[in-house]
């Protein structure tokens, strides 16, 4: 049994959290806090495994909780709760850097708050349940020859958490991830995965080249195009080139955008992945992948909070292969592996 303390100034917000994680069997709420102080008290009396924590409450906040738990032998797990400013973008940041292991973003409006349960559930699973992950010696890095493209949305975050931790530190290609989140929370989302996946994970940088064994979250505010540069050898590798081009599909970074761009450079060198999220992004992106020949997959839908993506590029016909999400790191890694095999 997992046992959960919810930090929270709003009693709304700590009776609907109460009321989400009650619906796991695998959960206890043990208590509830209105304050940094009070979480504290409350910390040392129960003894919970993880805590929800907010960011702005009266007395003290969420980073002075943290600061408070540094040097601590013993601490709970941290999903810090963020509204979708960007005051709380940088906040929540600041939160990962002092001890923080998790965020995730607080609907706007209340008739949506009850659909962030399935996500926040899993969240707290993954902190219990993901092994910690010791990165092996940094090695050169060289320009990739092939790139895996992980497009998601809504209920994306603990998926990726999942996949991301189960691929080898040794994959042979570049990963591009597209997560449709708004503006300065994908800096947070990097060094969150950084922290469960054995490959090193950072947000793009306008310019940055694609190489063996990193993986790239897509800068949020810009769409993540990738452009081919040639080697020494003629073969063509990519680049990140920022677009401030239109929103496509309202969302910017789209995942169109990325997937469509990288199968122009890469060919059948591509792997693409969509997992959950609402709307049609993905759908022409796996289909341009699939018409260069790459290889494409989408998670299955029992594994997903919302199918709209994936089920945009079935609907076209270019999907090779739905895998359970307990599967796919070690399919994506098979595939490029049998690239690997093919180029030498």
């Amino acid at each position: 049994m997992i046992r959960v303390l919810i930090v929270d100034d709003s009693l709304f917000i700590r009776t609907i959290l109460r009321d989400m994680l009650k619906g796991s069997p695998e959960i206890e709420v043990v208590g509830t806090a209105v304050n940094g102080i009070d979480a504290l008290e409350k910390i040392a009396e129960l003894a919970p495994d993880v805590i929800t924590l907010d960011i702005e409450m009266p007395r003290m906040g969420g980073l002075g909780v943290l600061e408070a738990l540094q040097g601590q032998s013993t601490k709970p797990g941290v999903i810090v709760l963020s509204t979708l400013t960007s005051r709380q973008a940088d906040m929540t940041h600041r939160a990962l850097r002092l001890g923080a292991d998790d965020f995730m973003l607080k609907p706007k409006d209340v008739p949506n708050v009850r659909g962030i349960e399935q996500e926040l559930i899993q969240k707290i699973k993954n902190l219990v349940l993901l092994p910690t992950v010791v990165k092996p010696a940094a090695t050169r890095k060289r320009e990739a020859d092939a790139v895996v493209l992980i497009g998601s949305s809504a209920g994306g975050p603990p998926m990726l958490d999942t996949l991301l931790s189960a691929l080898p530190p040794d994959l042979p290609a570049s990963v591009v991830v597209t997560q449709h989140m708004p503006v300065g929370f994908t800096a947070s989302l990097a060094e969150r995965l950084n922290r469960v996946s054995p490959l090193p994970v950072k947000e793009t940088g306008n310019g940055d080249v694609l190489q063996t064994g990193q993986i790239l979250v897509s800068k949020a505010g810009y769409h993540t195009v990738i452009s081919g540069i040639l080697s020494g050898s003629g073969r063509s590798h990519g680049r990140v080139v920022h677009s401030t081009a239109p929103p496509l599909h309202a969302v910017r970074p789209a995942v169109d955008v990325t997937f469509t761009s990288a199968a122009r450079v890469f060919g059948p060198r591509t792997v693409s992945v969509i997992l959950s999220g609402m709307g049609s992004d993905g759908g022409e992106g796996t289909l341009a992948v699939k018409t260069a020949g790459g290889t494409t997959a989408v998670c299955a839908e029992e594994d997903c909070l919302v199918y709209g993506m994936a089920r945009s590029a079935l609907s076209r016909e270019c999907v090779d292969r739905v895998v359970p999400l307990r599967n796919l790191a070690r399919e994506i890694t098979r595939t490029v592996n049998r690239l690997e095999v093919d180029h030498v």
